[in-house]
């Protein structure tokens, strides 16, 4: 019959066990616990030439099996288990040893968290981004700083390749560290628009151009718990709906709290994202260190038009 799962005297080097799993050797092996010597017997006393020449004999006796043993060892050991012809042989029907079953494998390394399905991280300005329904991180975008797009693309009205319904762009503002967040929105949203309705970025006018611009709404806003401001425009364009453009400005809560520029920019009709997702993601805006937090000074805004 196949003995049982233990530890049994490895045919491979005798002087060693090996974990016998109940079907077949397993690649552990161990120094097996030396039983407890009996006292040896006296050979005569100390002082003796007989005594001390039958010690001298077990020493050298000892020695030599203790070398033996070391050469051995390095050979069966380094041998491995490959080509072993034992491996599949059942050990002897000697008793296992009563000791456990063999090594446990180390664990495996904790796997990482995996990121939150419900926020986008802008690292660089310490802070966090609501993802709403039909929003997703951005893919295949070449602007660095779009922290997420509208789910899908579509062809462009006028010149490109393809367009896509709402962006979220987050950036950090330099050489403006004496400048309000109102003073820097008001600067930036004639540019945000450009960029997002005019030209591109090599020179083509996915939506033919921009032709006109209305102020829809503005004013202080509540970000992150600092005192931002927004200003907002409705852009109309040669081909296409149009669309709505966005500069939020607010102090970063990191760092040497340089002033963080949001832009959005989403297309108008019936195939853009809805105009209260901008207040949506502006509310939602959380810092990194605690996105528990919220409110702030500052009024609230809401969607006009």
């Amino acid at each position: 019959m196949t003995p049982p799962p233990g530890w049994y005297r490895d045919p491979h080097a005798p002087h060693l066990e090996r974990w016998w799993d109940g079907t077949a050797w397993t690649g552990h092996r161990r120094t097996p616990e030396a039983p407890t010597a009996p006292p040896a017997p006296s050979l005569g006393g100390t002082g003796g030439a007989g005594g001390t020449g039958r010690a001298k004999a077990v020493a050298l006796t000892t020695a030599g099996a203790l070398l033996v043993a070391a050469v051995v060892t390095g050979v069966l050991v380094l041998g491995g288990d490959d080509g072993d012809p034992e491996a599949g042989t059942a050990p002897t029907a000697t008793a296992a040893s009563s000791a456990t079953g063999p090594p446990s494998p180390p664990p495996s390394p904790s796997e990482p968290a995996a990121e939150d399905p419900g926020v986008v991280e802008d690292q660089l300005n310490g802070i966090t981004f609501p993802l709403l329904d039909g929003w997703v991180r951005p893919e295949h975008v070449a602007q660095d700083d779009v922290v997420m797009t509208t789910d899908g693309i579509y062809d462009c009205p006028g010149e490109g390749s393809v367009c896509r319904h709402g962006l979220v762009i987050s950036r950090t503002v330099t050489g403006s560290d004496t400048a309000s967040p109102e003073r820097i929105a008001k600067d930036d949203i004639a540019e945000a628009a450009d960029a997002a309705f005019d030209e591109d970025t090599i020179g083509q006018r996915p939506y033919g151009g921009l032709t006109s611009h209305r102020v829809v709404n503005s004013g202080p806003v509540a970000v992150a718990g600092r005192a931002g401001y927004f200003v907002r425009w409705r852009v109309t364009t040669a081909e296409g709906p149009g669309g709505y453009v966005q500069s939020l400005v607010f102090p970063s809560s990191v760092g040497t709290e340089s002033p963080v520029l949001v832009r959005y920019v989403f297309d108008a009709g019936r195939d853009g994202p809805p105009l209260a997702d901008m207040d949506r993601i502006t509310k939602g805006i959380r810092p990194v260190t605690d996105e528990a937090s919220g409110g702030g000074v500052g009024s609230s805004i809401g969607p006009a038009d």
